[in-house]
């Protein structure tokens, strides 16, 4: 099990850790500041630094088998450090809080389009939700005007936790039509982001609304039946 430091702080860039395991899997640490793939949201990428200087390139994070376990995967050709060997994890800030931005801004989509959320995907320069629901209830303009309204009422964004019980009690909480959240671990991670959306989430965002920046839907087309992909950009 991996102490996952960015669950509580998305904002930490870097975390002292120690090498537990290196296989073809993966690198193993016992604490990390990197987001494994995984809820729609890509990996982070950086680098393990090293105590003689040298740096190990990250290329991406992915889960693990075990519970709350990370694998870092070298980029080709990367030496890989020794189980037991202290080095300092270092996220690739810049594209860590991009795919924030985005993923709190998708959020703020589920709140502006009332409907059911079929699939989603966060991006370096885009993100994306589908949702089941008809063509013609989805207007471009008054989506994006919403969500920069939104933007730019700073709300505030945290997570918490709440119970098995307390979800099974609020089914409306969760949007996903395909993906539920992990249940029998002690408890679910949601986001609220202050008056406006509540709703589980494992995923890193940013502390309010204001920091999104302004948004433009790039797109809005079919994906199906009743399919519909809203993309999103930052303006």
């Amino acid at each position: 099990m991996t102490e996952l430091v960015f669950r509580e702080d998305a904002y930490a860039r870097a975390c002292r850790a120690r090498v537990v395991a290196v296989t073809p899997a993966g690198i193993e640490l016992d604490r990390t500041v990197f987001y494994p793939n995984g809820g729609g949201q890509p990996g982070d990428s950086g680098t393990l630094a090293r105590a003689d200087g040298t740096v190990v390139r990250i290329a991406n994070a992915v889960k693990g088998e075990g519970a709350d376990t990370v694998l870092h995967l070298p980029a080709p050709g990367e030496p890989a450090p020794a189980p037991g060997e202290e080095v300092e994890a270092i996220l690739d800030w810049d594209r860590r809080y991009r795919h924030m931005r985005f993923h709190t801004a998708l959020h703020l989509l589920c709140a502006v389009v009332p409907a059911p959320v079929t699939g989603g995907q966060v991006a370096h320069d885009k993100a994306r939700l589908d949702f089941d629901i008809e063509m013609d209830r989805l207007v471009k303009e008054t989506i994006e005007a919403e969500l920069n309204r939104l933007v730019a009422e700073a709300h505030p964004v945290r997570p918490r936790w709440i119970t098995d019980a307390e979800l099974d009690a609020r089914p409306e909480l969760v949007r996903t039509m395909s993906v539920q959240p992990p249940r029998g671990q002690g408890g679910v991670r949601v986001l609220e982001i202050e008056g406006v959306d509540l709703q589980p989430c494992g995923g890193t965002h940013v502390a309010g609304t204001g920091e999104v920046g302004r948004l433009a839907v790039v797109k809005i087309r079919s994906e199906g039946a009743r399919n519909r992909r809203v993309i999103l950009g930052f303006a």
